[in-house]
């Protein structure tokens, strides 16, 4: 079927709109999709979510458009396509409703064939509902957040995400691959179809195979056409060499068959055409898990599905920033938590080569929160699982699909051994290339009131672990997986091996601050394929579970850190996590660079801490990370001791404070920190410079300088031209620098940013975790010496000018244009 793109000029309002009426009461805002309904609201100390949300609070809104549908489709079938509406959607076609969608992340396909009217001006209209408290661990956003597609096709026609091209050996100069093509007919009529498939190198025309195929469908069914080619001399992805190819499928109603086939007079046809890669997977305890034969280690990230400042919008470029910045890194993988991701961000991955532990859901039929998706998981879960592994199954960045996140059902209650397979088995009975696995935590919940007695139930309690009780437990639980996931709990490996050798393990989520001392133990290990932090970039919601503090010794956090983290959660105004590599902004934080060294970057990192934290106790919530900066500005404590941290590989490190040496010190190689290496001094405004050797010769270096005031707004344009598509994006960071250019560190100053032209402020403001911004009014206030405004396209081409203004400063000015 043609998609066609249905983001241009959608009427937002707040409220349900149960009728036309409703709709005339209320005016409403013209927005271009993908929108975040949320992100623009005002955050208040009263959220029923409270920091789970980041203190936004979800409402019902609705989205309507007008669309014209063509009299020449009348003969055909009609629908909307959309990778994900947030959440509780009902759809309505002329003031009918047609279907409804509860889960926020999993694409669905609402057929309006017997609803619309050809040849005339229809009426959609979408509510969606995030009212219900409190439906999510941290911030899901609000609407048409991914999008809409309207498909037209004839009667004969490619189902939804029908398409399925796999590679079943490569051998030989030859990739031997599958194809299966889902086709409906809607006709009341047997029809015989045929198929017709070629495939080309993505960007070319020449055609390198082809084939085809007959087959029958009976009226009002679907029937699925199995092919197969060998294609010579392949190029093979992976994230080194992400090559791509494109299958084109045409088919064709030949016509009716009675006793014989009866000719189409006018024969229709429709035609896709999809992206794939052709490589090939394989996992066991012995080789681990290879790609294409080789042997990989995944060097893996946690994502969210936010996009910081533009909330829960997905853009390609958006998606395809955040890859290439995470690869840059050493990132290959990440763990799309704990949802099905956008299509974007699976494309990104296609494309700049990043390998997906694609993840369904965060919660079956027990619930984590009381409004979240188990009170629809037993009728609606095998329907979104399927739709999500049928989008997702024709992209080889996708390597490892995962049923779930810390199942409650991990230890059998709510039929949890049974689901656990029977999911499992729903995956592979649509793609048996990849392995399946879930990501399993120790059971601090999950037991009966039993078990339950005299466990500690705070969030990864090691309880259960120092015995055998936890691999009794779930045993049962990971009957179906060909991985098992493994959260926080790498010191069960080992044992684990001997009590069951043919397991393969995945760190499937881990501590950021111990990737010094886990990571050597992962590529020592062959049955143990990777380690997946959490996280690699900061999230809205799950607020301020990344802290770290600096107390006396005898203050009570050091004996509870937990004491960070109360059960009501961070106080108002926490909103990001503040546990990531990168901050909401695309900025790497020392936590990445710290990553960087461990995974081989032979850069120098030097940091330091606030004088006001020498002499402290360092208290830090589990998802936290030392409070280091790249900063030499701490006027008012001259002369104050200061401590001086620096990441690196080498052998050892010398530092020197306003050219005044305090010598070598060999890099620890220990826990709880190898790689790094500290240094006290005295604060003493000027220049600091870390020199790291390996056999005595120098590799790198580092400098810190004291800058003077913020008298300078610098603006950084990643890049200058985009898309007239109403999708591109400009990230333009801000800087406050001092007359000679560098950053000032510690300036927080009142900025405001208008913009001109043919574009809009798509979103505005800082990477603060504690903030109560508005990102969608043009005000924030710096932190850390930066902001961020990010510029979306519109569909018409022209000239932008973005000013930042700031009380004291000179306004800056950036043209930019869309073309």
């Amino acid at each position: 079927m043609e998609n066609i793109r249905l983001d241009e000029k959608w009427m937002f309002r707040r409220g349900f709109a149960d009728s036309l009426g409703a709709l005339n009461e209320v005016q409403g805002v013209e927005v271009d999709l993908p929108h975040d309904g949320m992100i623009g609201t005002r955050v208040s100390s009263d959220a029923p979510a409270k920091s789970d949300s980041g203190y936004f609070i979800g409402d019902t809104t609705n989205y309507t458009k007008y669309v014209i549908i063509p009299k020449e489709w009348e003969n055909e079938c009609v629908g909307l396509k959309l990778d994900g509406v947030m959440m509780n959607a009902t759809f309505e076609v002329n003031g009918c409703k047609v279907g409804n969608q509860h889960y926020g992340y999993a694409p669905c396909y609402i057929d309006l064939t017997d609803y619309v009217t050809f040849g005339a001006e229809n009426r959609i209209t979408i509510n969606v509902n995030t009212s219900m408290y409190v439906n999510s661990r941290w911030y899901t956003g609000s609407g048409l957040y991914r999008g809409v597609m309207l498909c037209h096709g004839p009667r004969v026609h490619i189902v939804n995400d029908g398409i399925f091209v796999y590679t079943k050996e490569v051998d030989d100069e030859y990739a031997f691959l599958g194809l299966d093509v889902e086709l409906e007919n809607s006709t009341q009529e047997k029809r015989l179809a045929e198929v017709n498939v070629c495939i080309f190198k993505d960007g070319k025309e020449e055609i390198l195979g082809n084939t085809k195929r007959v087959i029958q469908i009976n009226k009002g069914s679907t029937e699925t056409a199995h092919m197969t080619m060998n294609l010579k001399n392949p190029e093979l992805w992976d994230v080194e060499n992400p090559n791509l190819y494109m299958v084109r499928v045409q088919v064709k109603n030949i016509g009716t068959y009675r006793t014989h086939l009866i000719a189409e007079k006018n024969a229709t046809v429709d035609e896709e055409t999809v992206l794939f890669g052709i490589r090939t997977i394989t996992a066991d305890s012995v080789r681990g898990l290879q790609i294409n034969r080789k042997t990989v280690k995944l060097k893996g990230g946690c994502l969210h599905h936010d996009n910081g400042l533009l909330g829960a919008v997905s853009l390609y470029e958006a998606e395809a920033r955040k890859v290439k910045k995470l690869k840059d890194l050493g990132f290959n993988a990440i763990r799309t938590a704990h949802n099905p991701p956008s299509k974007a961000l699976v494309e990104a991955c296609d494309r700049l080569g990043m390998y997906i532990f694609d993840e369904a859901f965060d919660a079956w039929g027990t619930a984590k929160r009381g409004g979240d998706y188990s009170q629809f998981f037993d009728n609606d879960w095998k329907k979104d699982l399927s739709n999500f592994v049928r989008r997702d199954r024709n992209h080889p960045a996708v390597i490892i699909w995962s049923t779930g996140n810390e199942i409650p059902e991990r230890g059998g209650l709510d039929n949890g051994y049974f689901l656990a397979t029977q999911l499992a088995e729903t995956i592979r009975n649509l793609d048996g290339t990849r392995p399946v696995s879930n990501g399993i935590c120790s059971l601090w919940s999950g037991l009966d009131d039993e078990l339950a007695r005299g466990q500690n139930q705070e969030q990864n309690a090691s309880d259960g672990l120092v015995n055998t009780s936890w691999e009794r437990i779930t045993e049962p639980f990971t009957n179906g997986l060909d991985i098992v996931g493994y959260n926080y709990m790498e010191d069960l490996y080992e044992r684990d091996h001997e009590l069951f050798p043919e397991r393969v393990i995945l760190g499937s989520e881990n501590f950021a601050v111990q990737i010094g001392y886990r990571w050597p133990f992962v590529e020592k290990l062959p049955y143990a394929i990777g380690d997946f932090t959490w996280t690699a970039w900061d999230y809205i919601g799950e607020a301020g579970i990344g802290k770290a503090v600096y107390v006396d010794k005898d203050h009570p956090a050091v004996k509870n850190p937990w004491s960070l983290m109360p059960a009501p959660g961070s106080p108002y105004p926490w909103r990001t996590a503040n546990d990531a590599d990168f901050d909401i902004t695309g900025h790497m934080l020392p936590q990445g660079a710290y990553r960087s060294v461990v995974w081989g970057n032979k850069k120098t990192f030097l940091y330091s801490m606030h004088p006001e934290t020498f002499g402290k106790t360092e208290v830090m919530t589990m998802w936290g990370f030392p409070d280091v900066r790249p900063t030499w500005n701490y006027s008012g404590f001259e002369d104050k001791p200061i401590k001086l941290v620096i990441y690196s590989n080498a052998d050892e490190v010398e530092v020197i404070v306003n050219d005044k040496s305090l010598g070598k010190k060999i890099i620890s190689r220990e826990r709880p920190m190898p790689n790094s290496v500290c240094f006290e001094t005295v604060y003493v405004p000027g220049k600091v410079i870390a020199i790291s050797y390996k056999d005595g010769i120098e590799v790198s270096h580092d400098i810190l300088y004291t800058s003077g005031k913020a008298e300078k707004i610098k603006l950084i344009p990643e890049k200058t031209v985009m898309n007239a598509d109403g999708h591109d994006l400009i990230y333009t960071c801000i800087e406050l620098t001092d007359k000679d250019g560098r950053l000032v560190p510690d300036a927080e100053v009142d900025l405001h940013a208008e913009l001109s032209g043919c574009g809009k402020l798509a979103g505005f403001g800082s990477a603060n975790p504690i903030t109560e911004d508005d990102y969608t009014d043009g005000d924030t206030v710096s932190f850390r010496g930066r902001a961020m405004a990010i510029i979306r396209s519109g569909y018409k081409p022209g000239k932008i000018s973005l000013k930042i203004s700031a009380k004291g400063f000179e306004n800056s000015v950036l043209e930019l244009e869309i073309k």
